[in-house]
């Protein structure tokens, strides 16, 4: 049997029938929380959270990951973020980021934080400068990189604009670009889905799914309580809770109380995931998680 023809996740004839290889294998990991707990004044925020990710390796194309971390608010989700991202120390535990494996430190994961702020006072060229910079990056190096980008993300004639004369969408893409300045393969963003409209959303998933497709080791983590959003862009889901004791009362520190495997639903990869069937009982059975955690 000849082998399947795999075709670019998302393309410009949009409605066109896909077919797609949906064979895939767990290789090397590239993010490890190893009994991470955190607490603040004495009170339990994070309480043992164990996680991974692995490379997923797809038979013909690139594929990264994409995990996206769901919870009620006040969970602790933004407090993982920052461990995540090297901004904050765990009272215990560690977070192992890359091949190698070594301990996540300040500046090695991009980060995306809500409204996606940049510097209101330079151009988008002028933000990836200023973070090419942060990490050591000078004259024709930052250059090429910062060009590299503006192309990649469709930035390159808006590159002399300041944030103010681009549109919600621009700026997204401006705000992912400058933080790739400082981080090839690592990005976490903190409630991308806030504030957009549902045409706005989408705009932002299939430009996340064409990024994440480009670089095998590319690595999407998104903190959000939007379940719907979550399903259609993730190949992975986290969701953040608290135990309950033997009278069903909570118990202080969250840690993950569900982990789904959207390959395995067949919820990833489609370009129309939410008009599957599977996608709706997926997304009411995690609706149903949200008041026991």
């Amino acid at each position: 049997m000849a082998a399947p023809t795999v075709l670019p996740l998302f393309r410009s004839d949009i409605g066109a029938k896909m077919t797609t290889d949906f064979s895939y294998q767990l290789r090397e990991t590239l993010v490890h929380l190893e009994g991470v707990s955190k607490s603040y004044d004495g009170t339990p925020i994070l309480r043992d959270v164990n996680l991974e990710i692995k490379n997923l390796v797809r038979p013909d194309c690139l594929q990264g990951q994409v995990v996206a971390l769901l919870g009620p608010s006040g969970m602790g989700k933004t407090t993982l973020f920052r461990i995540l991202a090297g901004l904050e120390t765990p009272d215990s535990g560690q977070v192992l980021m890359g091949g190698e494996q070594k301990t996540v430190r300040s500046g090695q994961v991009g980060v995306v934080a809500q409204h996606y702020p940049l510097f209101a006072h330079r151009t988008v060229l002028g933000n990836l400068a200023v973070a090419g910079k942060q990490i050591g990056l000078k004259g024709s190096a930052a250059r090429d990189k910062a060009a590299d980008l503006l192309e990649r993300f469709g930035l390159t004639e808006h590159s002399d604009k300041y944030p103010a004369q681009l549109s919600g969408g621009q700026r997204q893409r401006a705000a992912i670009a400058q933080q790739f300045m400082c981080s090839d393969a690592f990005l976490l963003m903190d409630e991308p889905f806030s504030g957009l409209d549902i045409l706005a959303q989408e705009t932002l998933i299939r430009f996340i799914h064409d990024i994440v497709s480009k670089d095998e080791l590319m690595t999407f983590i998104l903190i959000t309580h939007d379940i719907s959003a979550a399903l259609q862009i993730a190949d992975t889901v986290w969701v953040l809770g608290r135990d309950r004791n033997e009278s069903g009362n909570p118990l202080p520190g969250a840690r993950v109380q569900a982990s789904f495997n959207l390959i395995e639903r067949g919820l990833a990869w489609h370009e129309d995931i939410a008009a599957l069937p599977e996608f709706g009982i997926l997304r009411q059975e995690i609706r149903e998680l949200f008041p026991r955690l």
